[in-house]
């Protein structure tokens, strides 16, 4: 007898306390341990395996590039808020934004400074953002959506330069090599991209409700956006973030030179791969060290910058660590989100949606279902390339088994990918976009969800429309 289907329950547990209790960690330590127990049968045992998981995440390569960029960057942040270079930049650019509507083009603005990689955006543009928001009553949730609608339906749709595009490609090259197709794998992943309908329409709706929609610029209060702390935490460190001189060079400086050095590694870096091209330098680079690699020198340049300016070292020091610390928060939360992910894989998650699929499908239907069920997976588990990684192996298979068209089910895989990544409150541009807003995590998902899940179902119509009309 088969209990594959034992797999849902962490994931069920973490959804359900997270609504119960508006807060997300408790649910996700229970679903761990849950699911540890489950698979080792014993409290005990099963106590043992959460922590190895969390250990195990921990000694993963691209895991700990993605903390060590999370806290160095939240320390470049913290430098630049003390510098005053935040409050400068804020007070340049407020004279210069006369709308709501302006602040959010002002978010659009940026892309193409800061494609590269999701959370890299989020965490160049957020601290600004989020500067701006005392002259403007503008509601957090709608400020942050606007910034993720921008990350997450643009990058996976761009085909160079960017942290997605190797491994998209290399899941692609897997799928042609293991089911003997004669394809190009970044030609099938170029064509795939005007089939990722999901990412698309909800570019077209977050546009449409920056720059035409009348809701744009609606006051709307702030109310019940953000947690309640204790009225102490952080009270001494926000008065003396209030007293701090304006210095918009002490922001402009840092930032235009993370910028440069990121571009110029990544070409650097596909170079060292063999690329010939600028083009190609960018599909091979490894994105998540290059961003690393440029935070890190770009860290210990500014330090030299602010030296010369004659700033406080032990200041800079302090708030260094004050700002990284400032996202322990969301890298506990992701450690805990990646431990869930293998704990459902060793309980044989993806075997259990391969099995419950089965081979009866009408090959029509085979895109808007894959999207469909790649959807609830990526919702449950809040990363896109591990929707990407459970469902492209299956899609390929059953595209070949039926014919489907292949190039639109590779879209359709991308796209269940970016639902969950931009909708679950497990995703990681969600936590960080929160984490930088002050929002309640799990309020601030639920607000996602309803525009998330109309354009969720008008894809899934286009992948039927579509399915039908190509077989």
């Amino acid at each position: 007898m088969s209990f594959e289907w034992l797999s849902i329950l962490p994931f069920s547990i973490v959804i359900a306390l997270s609504i119960w209790l508006k807060r997300i960690l408790p649910g996700l330590v229970l679903g761990v341990l849950l699911g540890s127990i489950l698979l080792k049968a014993g409290w005990l045992s099963g106590s043992e395996q959460a922590v190895t998981y969390m250990v195990e995440t921990l000694s993963d390569e691209t895991n700990i590039k993605i903390i060590g960029f999370l806290y160095l960057f939240g320390g470049l942040v913290g430098m630049m808020t003390i510098s005053g270079g935040i409050k400068g930049f804020a007070e340049w650019i407020a004279g210069k934004i006369h709308s709501q509507r302006s602040l959010l083009g002002l978010i659009w603005l940026t892309l193409p400074f800061t494609f590269m990689m999701p959370m890299f955006r989020i965490m160049m543009i957020g601290p600004v953002v989020k500067s701006l928001l005392g002259k403007w009553s503008i509601s957090r949730q709608k400020v942050g959506f606007t910034m993720d609608v921008s990350t997450s339906s643009v990058i996976v749709l761009l085909p160079v330069a960017t942290a997605f595009v190797g491994f998209m490609v290399s899941l692609v090259e897997n799928g042609i090599h293991k089911n003997g197709l004669e394809m190009s794998a970044y030609s099938v992943f170029l064509m795939s991209i005007p089939f990722n309908f999901f990412a698309i329409i909800m570019l077209l709706f977050g546009l449409a409700r920056t720059f035409w929609s009348s809701k744009a610029i609606e006051k709307e209060p702030n109310k019940g956006d953000t947690d309640e702390d204790h009225p102490f935490h952080r009270a001494s460190i926000d008065k003396e973030l209030s007293l701090v001189k304006a210095q918009p060079w002490n922001l402009i400086v840092p930032l235009f030179l993370l910028l440069g050095l990121s571009l110029y590694l990544l070409w650097q870096d596909g170079l060292s791969k063999g690329a010939e091209t600028v083009f190609d330098a960018f599909t091979k680079a490894d994105a998540t060290f290059v961003m690393l690699l440029a935070v890190f020198l770009t860290l210990t340049v500014t330090f030299l910058f602010y030296a010369i300016r004659k700033l406080p070292l032990n200041e800079l020091l302090y708030h260094f660590v004050d700002g990284g610390n400032q996202m322990m928060q969301a890298i506990i939360l992701l450690i805990l989100v990646w431990a869930l992910s293998l704990n459902a894989e060793d309980l044989g998650f993806s075997q259990f949606v391969s099995s419950t699929l089965g081979n009866f499908l009408p090959a029509f239907t085979i895109p808007a279902i894959l999207f469909v069920l790649g959807s609830i997976v990526g919702y449950f588990i809040g990363s896109s390339w591990g929707t990407w990684g459970l469902f492209m192996p299956l899609g390929f298979s059953l595209a070949a088994a039926t014919d489907a068209p292949i190039v639109m089910t590779v879209g359709a895989v991308f796209a269940s990918g970016s639902f969950g990544a931009m909708t679950s409150p497990l995703g990681d541009t969600t936590i960080t976009t929160a984490s930088i807003m002050e929002l309640s995590l799990v309020e601030y998902a639920y607000y996602k969800l309803k525009f998330c899940a109309a354009g969720a179902g008008v894809a899934a119509l286009c992948y039927l429309a579509a399915g039908f009309f190509y077989t």
